[in-house]
């Protein structure tokens, strides 16, 4: 709508991303804002969260919480995208990604609500071959596009080598893996909003010098041109994350769901794969591979030496049962979260 303001009428503000960027960041915030109170107070009645057996007892009292709050805030921020950014071929695939991913995540919470047990929902198998299924359509749609299929690692100008359509497969890792990370993080009151929000924030300045010619030839970024109308997709999702977390932060009042946080981690990973920082991803969503990490680790070593590295996996749970606070667990992670992105952005000038 913005776009089409400026090419049609001339307006010639909106012709800058830099400032339908902000729009769409006000824009998905308030009507965050304004439709979640509405949605709470639904939700109450009709779609409360289900606690697992086995989670910490201090969570047992969050089974009446509402949940599946991640359909106001992507909801908020699709309208946001759709209004402010040009839908160009990188804009509609991240809209798709965000909205497929949120369908799947919506699947799981249904079923979880309706069969009051937090296991109820899709089976862990169904849901990985959904989301496997969507990444790879998302990830091969990009191939045929010819998208640059070479790979970079962090902290280096120049491509390491061309992985052909092997890119498909591993594209398709990043989305899923990046997707189930943050669905994993996703376990204390706005311990998973935060570190996306930093996420997202350092993805927009990527996503920003490696749209522009310029920039991205000075920083020795690989050009995309096109893919800076992404950062809107970013900001949006910042702006509506923000709104979220007014109504997220402890002692929350609404969950995200699955249909948020496999979202979330979907989009993250996939503009990741627009800029090239797919390897990067170890300092961006550091908090969210720690996780997973975490479960990784504590599952092997069970199955192998019968015995448990941490009191309780994700890692945030063995914190809780060390004696540390929610909040406290949370915060610093947050502040983890925080110096890893600022690494991660100064990977762009250190090359």
């Amino acid at each position: 709508m913005l776009h089409f303001l400026y090419s049609h009428f001339g307006i010639n503000i909106f012709h800058y991303i830099s400032v339908r960027a902000i729009i769409a960041f006000f824009m998905s915030f308030f009507v965050t804002l304004y439709l979640m109170p509405k949605f709470i107070k639904w939700a109450k009645n009709k779609a409360t969260q289900p606690i697992y057996d086995l989670a910490p007892e201090n969570h047992k009292s969050k089974s009446k919480t509402p949940t599946m709050g991640g359909i106001v805030f992507i909801t908020s921020a699709v309208i946001a995208i759709i209004f402010s950014a040009k839908l160009n071929f990188y804009v509609i695939l991240s809209l798709f990604t965000l909205i497929s991913f949120m369908l799947i995540g919506m699947s799981d919470d249904f079923g979880k609500i309706t069969g009051k047990d937090n296991q109820a929902g899709l089976s862990a198998k169904k849901k990985f071959l959904l989301q496997s299924f969507v990444a790879f359509v998302i990830s091969l749609i990009l191939y045929i596009y010819h998208f640059d299929t070479n790979l970079y690692i962090p902290f280096y100008k120049y491509p390491v080598f061309d992985m052909k359509f092997f890119a498909v497969f591993f594209w398709a890792f990043v989305i899923v893996g990046m997707s189930n990370a943050v669905n994993l993080t996703d376990g204390l009151d706005g311990l998973a909003t935060v570190p996306s929000i930093f996420s997202l924030f350092t993805l927009a300045i990527f996503l920003y010098f490696t749209g522009n010619a310029v920039f991205s030839k000075y920083l020795f970024l690989p050009f995309e041109n096109g893919v800076g109308e992404v950062v809107i997709v970013s900001t949006a999702l910042i702006g509506a994350l923000l709104g979220f977390l007014w109504y997220n932060s402890n002692p929350a009042e609404i969950f995200m769901g699955d249909s948020g946080s496999l979202s979330l981690g979907a989009i993250i990973g996939l503009l990741a794969i627009f800029v090239k920082a797919e390897l990067l991803l170890v300092f961006i969503g550091f908090i969210f591979i720690l996780e997973t990490v975490s479960v990784i680790l504590q599952v092997g070593s069970y199955k192998t030496r019968g015995k448990r590295i941490f009191l309780m996996a994700p890692i945030h749970h063995h914190f809780e049962q060390l004696g540390w606070k929610e909040n406290k667990v949370t915060i610093r992670f947050w502040i983890i979260a925080f110096i890893m992105n600022l690494i991660a952005i100064l990977s762009i000038k250190i090359r």
